[in-house]
């Protein structure tokens, strides 16, 4: 009798599981079909969408699931695929509703964000600093100078990580001053200051790479001391195959505990960043300042520009030499001759 109760209750407890389980796939077939072929539509919560540049459906997908906008991923993806919106979903910033159907979603997101359209390209040239970016930023309508410099102090160490190598408390102009990578940027209606710093320093982390990570491990350098180097490089080199031969100039310097004495660590401070001044006083030489090579020993304080990758490259690679100074011979050229000893330096230049 017990076996005969225990095996009704046992029947009666898998039946209810199974009809409990059926329920639940049938409700779950239900709803896929229904997202999968839905027109119906109820539209309440409005819903904020960025979908990024190069995003793929699964991708696209995945938001709008974690968003709550859709169910089922696949569905969606399904559904695009059998649709007129195939291949036409754009990248930009879409507002859509709870309660929407997939295809007007889909209808929404293929029609072009205007505010992501791309409506100008900004040019940064190698050697240009944070001054000289803000002021052209203002001058091409993009932001204004004072907000371009509250982006580039508003970003802080735990943004980038590699921005932990500026030091604690260092005396310097801008802590972003070196990492500002030299570039062409795509400009649209929504780019903000913020944006562009953002944009910059992702560029600047796709181009320093582990490969190049490693050479200066090796040469015992962070990437602060690097972009150091690779910023009087930039600044001071106009000729592609005598960026190596003013590294070792800088490094033998260095090394030999000698005064670097580089005009443009002046220029840097003097100008406030703009180097708009076209020669140096004698007075110049001992202008009070961090960044003045003539009155302090060893590297400047930081950067002095945002050096592009030639440059960094030259930092971390300089040609094997002995010089120790060199003197431009070609301003138009911007041709330098290098020496290796006082007596020639001074010999080269009585003879230009």
């Amino acid at each position: 009798m017990v076996k005969a109760v225990k095996f009704m209750i046992g029947l009666v407890a898998a039946l209810m599981l199974f009809f409990i389980v059926s329920d639940y796939i049938r409700d779950y077939k239900n709803a896929y079909e229904d997202e999968l072929t839905s027109t119906y539509s109820n539209p309440t919560e409005a819903v904020e969408v960025v979908i990024p540049t190069e995003s793929s459906v699964k991708d696209i997908a995945k938001i709008l699931h974690k968003k709550g906008l859709i169910r089922f991923e696949r569905a969606f993806v399904k559904r695009l695929q059998d649709s007129d919106f195939k291949g036409k979903l754009q990248a930009g910033t879409f507002t859509l509703y709870k309660g929407m159907n997939t295809l007007e979603m889909m209808e929404v997101m293929a029609k072009e964000d205007e505010g992501s359209k791309v409506i100008k390209q900004l040019v940064i040239p190698e050697g240009f600093t944070v001054d000289m970016i803000a002021a052209k930023c203002q001058e091409e309508g993009i932001c204004s100078r004072s907000d371009f410099i509250n982006a580039v102090k508003s970003i802080t160490s735990s943004d980038f990580e590699y921005l932990e190598d500026v030091p604690s408390g260092a005396n310097v102009r801008y802590k972003l001053e070196g990492y500002l990578f030299p570039a062409t940027y795509d400009i649209t209606k929504n780019t903000k200051a913020i944006d562009l710093v953002n944009m910059m320093l992702n560029a600047f982390q796709l181009y320093y790479t582990d490969e190049l990570k490693s050479v200066a491990l090796e040469r015992g350098m962070t990437s602060f001391e690097v972009l150091n180097v690779a910023s009087m490089i930039e600044r001071e080199a106009k000729i592609d195959e005598e960026r190596p031969k003013i590294a070792s100039v800088i490094y033998n310097r260095l090394d030999a505990n000698t005064q670097l004495q580089i005009d443009s660590t002046i220029l840097y401070p003097l100008t406030e960043g703009m180097y708009d001044m076209p020669a140096l006083s004698s007075d110049d030489l001992t202008y009070s300042s961090p960044y003045n090579t003539y009155v302090s020993s060893g590297l400047p304080v930081g950067p002095i520009c945002n050096p592009g990758l030639a440059c960094i490259k030259a930092a971390l690679e300089p040609a094997d030499t002995n010089y120790m100074y060199y003197h431009i011979i070609d301003e138009e050229k911007g041709e330098h001759i290098f020496t290796e000893t006082y007596e020639e330096h001074e010999a080269t230049q009585s003879e230009d």
